[in-house]
């Protein structure tokens, strides 16, 4: 479970949000300017908040009253940005072994396997980041990511910069990792449609939490299709 009870000023802005995300997906829903993608960096912690704590599972992340903020490569965190954020010098597979180096990890060449299996990409691991497709960068971004088995996966609009067909791709990739892995989800969006396949939806107004609900998830296309 991540919970998250924090305050930042961030100019004339200043977030105060509380919510909890457990097992599943979560939404952190809103218009852009909200402070969605402020509260998944302070999460991540590429930025600290002002007070308050954030903890996941048995571990405080961050918790302003006892000064403890720990480091973005040790919170088991994994995130995936709307742009990838891939380095272009480097090969598809340089980049995801820069994911477990940062993280003081091994090579582990067994782990590696099973996530370049599991997004597919396999054909892609020689190339660089130029030469890849729209949806190819956001697999690869996403294999980046999870390559450490974090217990979190933050996807900060991860659909926001592709085409309607690689967007439905992407989503429906980060939901099966969801339920397959079990790692809990958390994304960032201001898509109804991808906000309404969540397990949680924590709408976001104004650096507030205007709503926090459980919901019964909405299925994808596909998965109606199939039913039918």
């Amino acid at each position: 479970m991540l919970v998250v009870a924090v305050e930042k000023r961030l100019g004339d802005f200043t977030l105060a949000v509380r919510f909890e995300a457990t097992a599943g997906a979560t939404a952190l829903f809103g218009p852009s300017g909200a402070g969605k993608s402020s509260v998944a960096n302070l999460i991540a912690g590429l930025i600290a908040p002002d007070r308050g704590r954030i903890a996941l599972d048995d571990t405080v992340l961050f918790d302003s009253a006892s000064r403890i903020d720990v480091p973005p490569h040790l919170r088991r965190i994994g995130y995936v940005f709307q742009e990838g954020r891939l380095f272009p010098h480097l090969t598809v597979r340089r980049n995801l072994d820069y994911g477990r180096y940062m993280n003081g990890l091994p090579r582990a060449a067994d782990e590696m396997a099973r996530v370049v299996d599991l997004l597919d990409i396999g054909p892609l691991l020689a190339r660089r980041p130029g030469k890849l497709s729209g949806g190819e960068r956001q697999r690869v971004a996403i294999a980046r990511a999870i390559v450490n088995a974090p217990s979190v996966l933050l996807a900060d609009e991860p659909t926001g910069n592709l085409d309607s067909a690689n967007a439905a791709a992407v989503a429906d990739l980060l939901f099966d990792l969801q339920r397959d892995t079990g790692m809990t989800l958390v994304l960032v969006t201001h898509d109804e449609s991808l906000a309404a396949r969540c397990r949680r939806c924590v709408r976001v107004r104004d650096g507030e939490i205007a709503e926090d609900r459980i919901q019964l998830p909405a299925r994808a296309p596909r998965e109606i299709e199939a039913a039918e």
